[in-house]
């Protein structure tokens, strides 16, 4: 694909990687990329990120869905279930792309491993980890 995220959005690939590896939205790419299904919820986000507030967790992923690093995904209404997320944030197909050229995605099998030995995830962490997921990305 030749898709440029950088020159999609009018930001030189340099500024974009700059953008990227900001110390909280790196985190988050971080945290999908370590995500057993590389797909996680806003609230398994904020509960991956306990130092910094939720409102702080939103806005930047809202920042990095607006560079085109990563998109939101819902479920269709008929597979909703009570109780359970139904919005998820994954790396775009051109994030993923632009992380691979830029040598960021090195530690995705790392992060996986790691992300398996946490083993004080709050009950509902674990409820919202096995909650249905969009299969149509």
């Amino acid at each position: 694909m030749s898709t440029d995220l950088g020159t999609a959005e009018g930001i030189e690939s340099r500024e974009l990687v700059h953008f990227v590896t900001q110390q909280t939205r790196f985190a988050l790419v971080n945290n999908i990329l370590q995500h057993p299904e590389q797909l996680p919820s806003m609230y398994e986000l904020e509960e991956l990120n306990p130092s910094v507030s939720d409102a702080t967790v939103y806005k930047h992923i809202q920042k990095l869905i607006k560079a085109g690093i990563v998109k939101e995904v819902a479920l269709n209404d008929d597979q909703r279930r009570q109780g359970y997320p139904w919005k998820f944030y994954g790396l775009t197909e051109e994030g993923r792309e632009f992380l691979e050229d830029h040598n960021l995605l090195a530690a995705e099998d790392t992060l996986q491993q790691i992300y398996e030995t946490i083993s004080d995830k709050p009950e509902k962490m674990v409820k919202y980890e096995n909650a249905p997921r969009p299969d149509n990305i």
